[in-house]
């Protein structure tokens, strides 16, 4: 059977089964397990086997559930409570100023948690009721929740940045210093963006009226409320970045925080940590079987021999080694519409990373590029996970719709955001050349 004719068997599969509605994990595995039948007979089902047990054994991986289930605990710890009353104290008087101060606080929870949903679910209870009783469009409201929400997979911690150091063997710490800038950089320009619109269009978000404003003293006390994020925030990437912790080993420091926290708020009951500890296990299950199906799918893919065909074709893209680079960001905004991104990055990084290095560039600085990437996805449909995250939570009335108008700006920043960093490498790569070195 040719190469050619694998290729083509293996992703046609895996394209006609997910577009039947099968889970990816399945697809990933069933695809794997019986083209390694066909292919190998009995001695496939070994190889397949003992891709699956190395990846189920990669210490790295221990991360990941510790970080949700800080992300999961800081959600309902009480935290985001405080950081909203700080920003609608200091920020509120100004035009725009709660939807700016909930991508900032957005901002300081992705710092502190490894997923979006923490963010995103946390200000959609809190500040999205607030800025819309106040007179804020729901376009700026909603936008401003979804969008800063999704910088939780960009700023560190980061679980896509795990799964992908995992697969490429790059520096967990080196990710996560190389998505600090690009995150900021992207939480500018929404800040930006929400500050010069409702500065023209005042109706998108009016000030607080002069009799909703508070004393210098009560602003000043309310600062109170970024002492225990600070903590966290330096027990996890400061351990990290210091050289005191691995990743893994600052996850748990982190857990320890967060647990802190909830005490310190008097959330800290039986039935908090019995929801985080279930909402941890579907949500690390769903990884991980991803994982092991995908490992199943890499190791029947490359045991053929077919990525060298995908590399070839890639290389034979027209235009240079920039075309090539942006015709993966395509691809990757294409099925970051579509798919899960952990499936994405256990289905590209064989094909695109081996050609990335072949053409000089940088696999770290095209990881930040991916995860800047999968950000978008976090917000475009059919399939972007904040938009199910703000319909569950949007009041009665709101459609998919409302939903979808409130985003499109924020993505549009987002591909400028991207853009900004191809252009200029330095952003993803200055911060990990200080901290390796």
């Amino acid at each position: 059977m040719s190469i050619e004719l694998i290729t083509l068997l293996l992703f046609g599969s895996l394209i006609l089964l997910l577009a039947l509605g099968l889970p990816l994990a399945f697809v990933l595995g069933g695809v794997g397990v019986v083209g390694s039948c066909i292919l190998w007979g009995d001695k496939g089902l070994y190889l397949v086997t003992s891709q699956a047990w190395g990846a189920m054994n990669k210490f790295t991986l221990l991360a990941i559930p510790l970080f949700i289930f800080m992300s999961m605990i800081l959600e309902r710890a009480g935290v985001a409570d405080d950081l909203y009353t700080l920003m609608h104290r200091w920020m509120g008087p100004l035009r725009g100023g709660l939807a700016i101060g909930t991508v900032i606080i957005c901002t300081i929870f992705a710092a502190m948690a490894g997923i979006s949903g923490a963010a995103t679910v946390s200000m959609g209870v809190i500040a999205l009721p607030a800025m819309l009783k106040r007179g804020y469009s729901k376009t700026i409201a909603m936008g401003s929740v979804s969008g800063g929400g999704a910088l939780g997979i960009l700023i560190p911690p980061s679980v896509p940045m795990i799964l992908y150091a995992t697969l490429t063997g790059l520096s967990i710490g080196g990710l996560f210093a190389g998505g600090v800038l690009p995150g900021l950089l992207l939480a500018c320009l929404f800040i930006l963006y929400i500050g010069i619109r409702c500065y023209f269009q005042p109706e998108m978000g009016p000030a607080l009226p002069p009799e909703e404003r508070v004393s210098w003293r009560e602003k000043l006390i309310s600062l109170k409320a970024v002492i225990l994020p600070i903590i966290i925030i330096i027990m996890v990437l400061g351990s990290i970045y210091a050289g005191i912790c691995t990743a893994t080993e600052a996850s748990a420091l982190g857990c320890v925080g967060a647990v802190v926290s909830a005490a310190v708020y008097r959330k800290l009951k039986w039935d908090l940590v019995k929801e985080a500890c279930h909402r941890t296990a579907a949500l690390t299950a769903m990884i991980v079987w991803i994982l092991i199906g995908a490992y199943c799918f890499t190791a029947v893919y490359t045991g053929t021999g077919a990525h060298t065909l995908m590399e070839h074709l890639m290389m034979s893209i027209p235009g240079g080694k920039w075309a090539i680079l942006i015709t993966m960001q395509i691809i990757f905004f294409i099925l970051g519409c579509m798919l899960d991104p952990a499936g994405i990055i256990m289905i590209c990084t064989p094909v695109f990373v081996p050609v990335i290095t072949s053409l000089g560039f940088d696999p770290l600085w095209f990881g930040v590029l991916f995860v800047m990437n999968m950000e978008m996805g976090y917000l475009t449909p059919p399939f972007g996970f904040n938009l199910f995250y703000m319909k569950a939570i949007a009041p009665a009335g709101t459609t998919m719709g409302d939903i979808y108008r409130s985003i499109v700006p924020f993505v549009i920043l987002q591909g400028v955001g991207l853009i900004i960093v191809i252009l200029f490498p330095q952003i993803a790569l200055w911060l990990p050349k200080l901290t390796l070195s």
